[in-house]
């Protein structure tokens, strides 16, 4: 999708309007091969120049697949065999109910806690019977959200004759680890996982429908990420767009909805508004710290699924969080963490976290002390999550020092966090490290905020400290739902609109309309969810052969698709 240009380009310029004005071959002999088809475009739908330019996409979408089907129909007939597949929504409810049948009908007696999940699951099995729409799921860590929330998109699809369902994820770690919950229960054939290290290039007959799939998104359950469908939705170039028209249809669970990236949170916003309230789909907005989205969303207004979050939240309060009030050296804070048996350690930055495993590792019992951060390798960081995880359930001396890579989704239970002092978004979300299973009283599992003394905080960073120090200033309770509510308020004031569409793409998209030349590919150009200076890394597992023609100078796509399968790619 070239950028509209305008009338006075010339016929070399990369513009659709200087396309329009280069003779074409003659192209006339289609009326005797195919009837004009009949196309209306939703124009009553269409309410603006956002609409206007989604509706392009969405058609340059279903037309861009249409055309790879048909060519790889006509160069490849076994292909159609290998496309499609997985079972119908209604066969995975099934699978579905085999599995909550036993949390809702349970058959020995059950402690409060199990009840309250399933009151939770209730909550979503009675709600996906709404009609279509917007709707936000608050409930707070180890509620049972997971599995809450795939039983209302398959219900809810099945309900309305919905094609797919679509889990948007901000990390791969939490991709791994929910897909596999979903692996369990519908089947590994079901489920396609889409992202960064997601890899189906093999030459294993099993992975090609997940192959296939995974170019047009034509599979019943899918576990994606933030950066691939948020650029998708923006996206200029066939590869990316061609799954668009794929969304369309599907119930879309954003899973930690708080991390829709700010920068582009308004587009971002704008965009889900659009698939549902034009393209049919329904879209969750699941989190324990739910952002304060209701004004950018209007017209719509989102329905809360839990009965009572507030009263759930109360009831699984598993931690207290402490102030610290002086700022701590890296010195004191090794002290500190020293002090502690078991604990976790989450600071701002990567160097930072580096520094502080490294003093603590000095005098420190061996093989008790770890470093998490995303350049770790992904086999690399489950290996040691499983480590943590063994001396934790053992009561063996574990200290961890890490980024914010383990807040959200990542299953780790510590009688004792310190998190350096962030958005209370990021507070709350390291707070469910702490005490995860309920096994501790409240007043005996401590979450200590702290400010560093050696370290500023990023930049980035400020409006989100900011807000959570005028937060702290109001509400003596930093957890409950009126203080995250208020932090999102005062978070969204401090930056201001403009910070949140930070390209400026929904007024580059109104200064398009009156010409109708919208700017498809500067757009594509701006979003960049992640911003990717960097270089693919592959780290090789008994694979000699490779590394063999790797060394020797080969560069060919083969060889590359072959690494993906023998490597994880950073």
């Amino acid at each position: 999708l070239p950028d509209g240009g305008s009338k006075t380009d010339g016929e070399d310029e990369p513009t659709l309007h200087a396309r329009l004005k280069r003779k074409a071959e003659p192209y006339d002999a289609y009326r005797e091969e195919l009837p004009p088809p009949s196309l209306t475009p939703p124009s009553a739908k269409i309410k603006d120049t956002f609409g206007a330019l989604f509706f392009t996409r969405m058609l340059y979408s279903a037309l861009v697949d249409a055309d790879y089907l048909d060519t790889e129909a006509f160069m490849r007939s076994d292909s159609a065999a290998k496309r499609g597949g997985g079972s119908s929504v209604e066969e995975l409810c099934g699978r579905l109910n085999s599995e909550t049948e036993k949390y809702l009908n349970p058959t020995e007696p059950v402690s409060e806690l199990y009840r309250r999940r399933t009151a939770l699951l209730r909550n979503c099995l009675d709600a996906s019977q709404s009609g279509k729409g917007l709707f936000t799921l608050t409930a707070p860590t180890g509620s049972g959200k997971t599995i809450a929330s795939l039983a209302f998109a398959l219900q809810h699809a099945a309900k309305h004759s919905m094609r797919r369902v679509i889990f948007v994820v901000p990390y791969n770690t939490i991709i791994e680890q929910n897909s596999k919950v979903f692996e369990d229960i519908l089947g590994a054939e079901n489920v396609l996982r889409h992202h960064s290290n997601a890899n189906y290039d093999g030459d294993e007959n099993e992975n090609d429908a997940k192959r296939f799939a995974a170019e047009n998104w034509d599979y019943p359950v899918i576990v994606t990420s933030s950066v691939q469908f948020f650029e998708s939705l923006f996206a200029a170039k066939p590869g990316k767009c061609r799954k668009l028209h794929n969304i369309a249809e599907s119930v879309i669970i954003f899973d930690e909805a708080q991390m829709i990236p700010q920068p582009y949170l308004l587009p971002c916003v704008r965009a889900i508004r659009e698939l549902a309230e034009v393209y049919g789909a329904t879209a969750v907005l699941a989190t324990a710290t739910q952002s304060s989205l209701d004004r950018y969303f209007a017209p719509l207004s989102p329905q809360e699924i839990t009965e009572n979050p507030g009263e759930l939240y109360e009831f699984l309060r598993r931690v207290t969080l402490v102030r610290i009030d002086e700022p701590l050296t890296g010195s004191e804070l090794t002290g500190r963490l020293r002090g502690h048996k078991q604990v976790l350690c989450i600071v701002n930055t990567r160097r930072q976290a580096q520094r502080i495993f490294a003093g603590l590792a000095e005098n420190t019992e061996s093989g008790g002390t770890f470093h998490l951060s995303t350049t770790m390798y992904p086999e690399h960081r489950t290996r040691v999550l499983a480590k943590i995880r063994c001396l934790l359930r053992n009561g063996k001396p574990c200290r961890v020092v890490s980024t914010s890579m383990v807040e959200a989704g990542v299953d780790l239970d510590f009688p004792t966090v310190f998190r350096e002092e962030a958005g209370l978004d990021s507070i709350v979300q390291a707070a469910g490290r702490c005490n995860r299973e309920g096994g501790r009283p409240p007043d005996e599992s401590f979450v200590y905020i702290f400010k560093s003394a050696d370290h500023n905080p990023p930049r980035a960073m400020a409006a989100a400290i900011g807000a959570f120090e005028q937060t702290a200033r109001r509400y003596a309770d930093l957890s409950s739902l009126d203080a995250v509510a208020a932090f999102f308020e005062q978070l969204f004031y401090n930056k201001g609109d403009g910070a949140l569409d930070a390209e400026e793409i929904l007024k580059k998209i109104e200064r398009s309309g009156k010409s109708f030349s919208f700017p498809f590919r500067e757009i594509a150009d701006s979003v960049k969810i992640i911003d990717d200076d960097s270089v693919s890394l592959y780290v090789l597992r008994d694979a000699p052969e490779l590394e063999t023609r790797f060394r020797k100078g080969e560069r060919t796509r083969e060889l590359f698709r072959a690494a993906g399968g023998e490597a994880y790619i950073i």
